[in-house]
């Protein structure tokens, strides 16, 4: 069974980047380039492991309330590993005091998210090459 625990960028960095890198740029070929950005120094971060290895990371942007780069390896997938870490983010932003989150959800994930209580607010866009809209849920 996998532990989430909050890290931060710094600590937790290779770890992070693995579970990333295998979900955006390895499956989605979201260039690597910009997989890792320079938001990330700054947003709160959880990490999950299971058997001592990174399977799933999301992050909290708590001076925007944006959660995002959610990712869960895809043997991990189906198990409840992503809404878990979408819990943690939410608590981590009530605990800041945060009223409301939002994210730029892949399209094909926009039911994961409505089940998270998002709704959608924008008009579909490319971000990486990928269509995404904006999703914004109240806490």
């Amino acid at each position: 069974m996998w532990r989430i625990r909050q890290t931060d960028h710094d600590a937790d960095h290779a770890a992070i980047r693995s579970v990333r890198f295998a979900v955006f740029v390895d499956e989605q070929k979201v260039p690597p380039e910009i997989e890792m950005d320079d938001r990330d120094p700054f947003c709160v971060h959880v990490l999950a492991v299971e058997d001592g290895a990174p399977v799933g990371t999301g992050r909290i942007d708590l001076s925007a309330g944006k959660v995002g780069r959610l990712a869960v390896l895809e043997k991990m997938r189906g198990r409840g590993l992503g809404t878990a870490l979408m819990n943690s983010l939410h608590g981590i932003a009530r605990d800041h005091s945060l009223s409301r989150v939002w994210c730029h959800a892949q399209v094909v994930a926009v039911p994961f998210y409505e089940r998270m209580g998002y709704r959608i607010t924008s008009e579909p866009f490319d971000e990486a090459n990928i269509a995404h809209v904006r999703m914004e849920r109240a806490l």
